[in-house]
């Protein structure tokens, strides 16, 4: 990792800075300087405003944090403690602006009250780290974060297929009530298991997670425990307490434990796994490691830094715990060795993917990349192939834009027989296990959230005036992931407002002629009564708009138009006073793509998701961006 260069001419003693903030914080935690304030030559400062240091993973978080720059000598971190009260946050955030911090990490307490904040900060030119929950909006730098309830229910899935047709008694472990992770992690445990008929759940409320409290219930349930299968817990202090009681009951060899969390360090989930003494954990990356990393490459203005980070959580037994480890202590190295990938691409149908592959051609020379680029001209029958010939030549890495979102079962499974790995590009796939995992990673747009801002674009800007405002729903190709993801965001939104409808929708594959027909058959069945069109593309809204002027019918005058990809030919229909809107789906992802392929081949645990920076642009900006678009 390269060393920050940039300096700071205010810092002259870090030591006596960090004594004066914490006396003016009072209450408020700040890491010893030992552990990094007292460092020589520091010349960057990361501030952590903490939601609260009462859940056992905000303190690993912190410690994960503190050993990550242990590693480097010129940055430091100064760390507050919120105590639950977003009010205290935000002054703790004033504090540390004052004090002169480079960059801000933060996990908010109040993801509503902390977003106006976070913004803030962020248009102050203070870069923003936001960690576990996201806020409304993409007004921050970066936000890492793990998915709990896929978390719990990967592990309901373990424990379904460890008890196997003969089934048995689960005893759940439920601890604080009141922990967003730990509901979100029992929800989705307890989904996992509403088809298995063959076992029962028994829930044990404790009101909190700590060890001796699950060891001390494990012990008074005694007759209970005796009788059961596995004891789940969603975090690991708890499951330590479980583990401790089955032994001193002598039924640690009988009754298993699964927990959540699967924290490196003596007695914590990989520890236990590696003991024995747990049979398996779900590991919730912290995010610290993944936080300095990213925060080191903001602060040096390094490309291939992402807008959300979404954490992969795994599956940890004893047969992959070692590798496990390695994994996560793994480092992202470039040892001047060029990386082979294959690359899929799904075609050239419009300028965002000529755009889209250009991006990933530049940063492939950039990153030391030899890249491989088939193009399918949006024939999935063209993407296996080109993938079984990059089996056959033997590439590193495998990178696809899939056409549809399904079908692709086999040829991934031959490609993981291969060992090859496969990162999904732009869109996404639907496998049929998908606790195969025939994919890495998925690097690219939120193509949901993308369909919620259209809407709310046209909740927040297109007045129904009491009647029903009509809609036109232009979509992309048929099984395309954008296409069903944007559709399901806009539904999610419209849903929410009755004075909106979808009164048509049709297919123009994402092409100039696909839109440019939709409204040509529409007005051949029917005379023009729409308010609205919402077009999954620049292409096909372009087109839609063509075929509107030449009947007559103006485009934002008569229609708004709402599009998505914000690529330079929408911005100058935006300032002809023809596009109403665009909705940002960011084509330049080359060095994100490039650096994930780096991090990939060094042995790093990759997320699940990795989302780039979008944003949402209308006529009323459109004159001052559009000779800032790259595309």
């Amino acid at each position: 990792m390269t060393k920050v260069l940039k300096t700071k001419w205010h810092i002259l003693c870090v030591l006596a800075a960090a004594l004066l903030l914490a006396l003016s914080m009072g209450g408020c935690h700040v890491i010893p300087m030992s552990d990094g304030g007292n460092k020589e030559g520091v010349t960057s400062i990361i501030g952590v405003s903490q939601a609260n240091m009462r859940e056992e993973w905000r303190v690993a978080l912190i410690n994960e944090l503190r050993e990550e720059t242990d590693k480097y000598e010129d940055i430091s971190i100064v760390t507050t403690d919120a105590t639950g009260s977003a009010s205290k946050q935000i002054q703790d955030i004033d504090n540390l602006i004052g004090f002169g911090i480079d960059l801000l990490i933060i996990s908010p307490c109040d993801e509503k009250i902390m977003g106006d904040k976070i913004k803030e900060v962020h248009d102050a030119g203070i870069p923003v780290i936001v960690m576990d929950r996201a806020v409304e909006g993409f007004d921050y730098t970066l936000y890492i974060g793990p998915d709990n309830e896929v978390i719990g229910m990967q592990a309901g899935t373990y424990i379904v297929d460890l008890l196997g047709e003969k089934g048995g008694d689960v005893i759940a472990l439920v601890g604080n009530p009141a922990s967003v992770q730990g509901t979100e992690r029992l929800s989705g445990f307890k989904a996992a298991l509403e088809e298995a008929q063959n076992i029962n759940i028994h829930e044990v409320y404790l009101g909190t997670e700590s060890k001796d409290a699950a060891y001390d219930m494990i012990l008074a349930a005694k007759n209970m425990v005796e009788k059961v299968d596995v004891i789940f817990t969603y975090s690991d202090t708890m499951a330590l307490g479980v583990c401790d009681a089955l032994r001193s009951m002598g039924l640690d060899r009988k009754v298993m434990t699964v927990d959540c969390d699967g924290f490196k360090g003596v007695d914590e989930g990989l520890d236990l796994v590696s003991q024995g003494r747990l049979k398996a954990t779900v590991s919730c990356p912290i995010g610290g490691k993944e936080a300095i990393d990213y925060a080191l490459s903001i602060l040096n203005n390094e490309s291939g830094v992402p807008k959300q980070v979404i954490l992969r959580s795994n599956i940890i037994d004893s047969s992959n715990v070692e590798e496990s480890i390695n994994r996560i202590n793994a480092q992202t190295a470039d040892d001047g060795k060029k990386i082979r990938v294959g690359y899929s691409q799904v075609g050239q149908e419009s300028n965002w993917r000529l755009a889209n592959t250009k991006s990933i051609e530049e940063s492939a020379k950039e990153f030391n990349i030899d890249l491989h680029m088939e193009i399918a001209d949006q024939s999935q029958e063209k993407q296996f192939e080109a993938i079984r010939s990059f089996i056959k030549e033997g590439v590193d890495v495998i990178v696809v834009s899939p056409v549809v979102e399904t079908g692709w079962d086999e040829v991934l499974r031959e490609a993981k027989a291969a060992g090859i790995p496969v990162i999904m590009s732009d869109r996404n796939v639907v496998v049929e296990n998908r606790e195969e995992n025939l994919t890495t990673t998925y690097l690219g747009a939120d193509f949901v959230e993308e369909g919620r801002r259209a809407m709310r674009w046209i909740r927040d800007n297109v007045a129904a005036d009491g009647g029903t405002m009509k809609i036109m729903e232009i979509m992309g190709n048929t099984g395309a992931s954008p296409t069903e993801e944007r559709d399901q965001g806009f539904r999610e939104i419209l849903s929410e407002n009755p004075g909106y409808e979808i009164s048509y929708s049709d297919y123009g594959d994402f092409t100039f002629e696909g839109g440019r027909k939709v409204v040509s058959e529409y007005l051949a069945q029917h005379e023009w009564d729409i308010d609205i069109i919402f077009s999954q593309n620049d292409d096909m809204a372009l087109g839609a708009i063509e075929e509107l002027k030449a009947h007559g019918i103006r485009p934002d005058e008569d229609v708004k138009i709402i599009s998505v990809d914000a690529t330079t030919e929408a911005f100058e229909a935006m300032v002809r006073g023809e596009l109403s809107c665009a909705v940002e789906c960011n084509p330049i992802i080359g060095p994100q793509l490039m650096k994930a392929v780096r991090d990939l081949c060094s042995g790093k645990q990759m997320p699940f998701r990795i989302i780039t920076d979008e944003k949402v642009y209308d006529q009323s900006v459109a004159d001052d961006y559009i000779r800032k678009r790259l595309y």
